[in-house]
C-alpha cells in the first residue's frame, strides 16, 4: 500500500489507475461515450435525438416494414418503439398504414420529407463520426473499423453475440 509520501510525489498527469484504463473495455466505453455525445450534439442541430434517428434510419434501408419487425431490428422495447414512431409520425417522417400482406400489421415507410430530414441527419452523424476519428489517418482508420468489427461480430464461447451484456 502506498503511503502519502508517494502519493504526494506522484506526477498530476499520470493516470489515477492505469491498469483499468489500460484495458480494452475501458478504452471501448470510454470512446462509445465520446462518440455518443458527437453524435448526440450534431443531431440535436436539427432536433433529433438518437433512437429517433436509428428508426428513421432502420425504416430506410429496411422499406415499408412491419413495426414488431422494426422493433426486433433495432433492438428497441415494444412501448419505446411506439413512442418513436409517434414522434416520428407526429413530424410527418413516417407512414404507419396497414400492412397489405397481414392487415393486422402497421407497415412503417418513410415520407418524402422523412428522407430528406434523413439525408440532413446522415451528414449530421458523419460529421460527428469524423471528429471522432479525426486523431487517426485514413489507413490507421480502415484498420481500427476492421478490427473493431470483428470484435463487435465475435461469437466466440462466452462473447456477447446478442449485444445485450447478458453474454448470450
Amino acid at each position: 500500500m502506498a503511503d502519502m509520501a508517494d502519493m504526494a510525489g506522484k506526477a498530476d498527469d499520470e493516470p489515477a489507475l492505469p491498469r483499468i484504463q489500460a484495458l480494452p473495455s475501458w478504452l471501448l466505453n470510454r470512446a462509445s461515450a465520446r462518440g455518443r455525445r458527437l453524435v448526440t450534439e450534431a443531431l440535436a442541430q436539427d432536433g433529433m435525438r438518437m433512437p429517433h434517428h436509428a428508426v428513421l434510419s432502420a425504416v430506410a434501408d429496411l422499406g415499408p416494414v412491419a413495426q414488431a419487425e422494426l422493433g426486433r431490428t433495432t433492438g428497441f422495447d415494444p412501448k419505446d418503439m411506439v413512442g418513436i414512431l409517434n414522434d416520428l409520425q407526429a413530424q410527418e417522417l413516417i407512414t404507419r398504414t396497414p400492412d397489405p400482406a397481414d392487415r393486422r400489421k402497421n407497415a412503417i415507410a418513410l415520407t418524402p420529407a422523412g428522407r430528406r430530414r434523413l439525408a440532413r441527419l446522415t451528414k449530421l452523424g458523419d460529421e460527428a463520426n469524423e471528429a471522432l476519428l479525426a486523431a487517426l489517418t485514413p489507413a490507421e482508420r480502415e484498420l481500427f473499423l476492421a478490427l473493431l468489427s470483428r470484435v463487435v461480430a465475435d461469437t466466440t464461447p462466452g462473447g456477447d453475440q446478442d449485444g445485450s451484456g447478458n453474454g448470450r
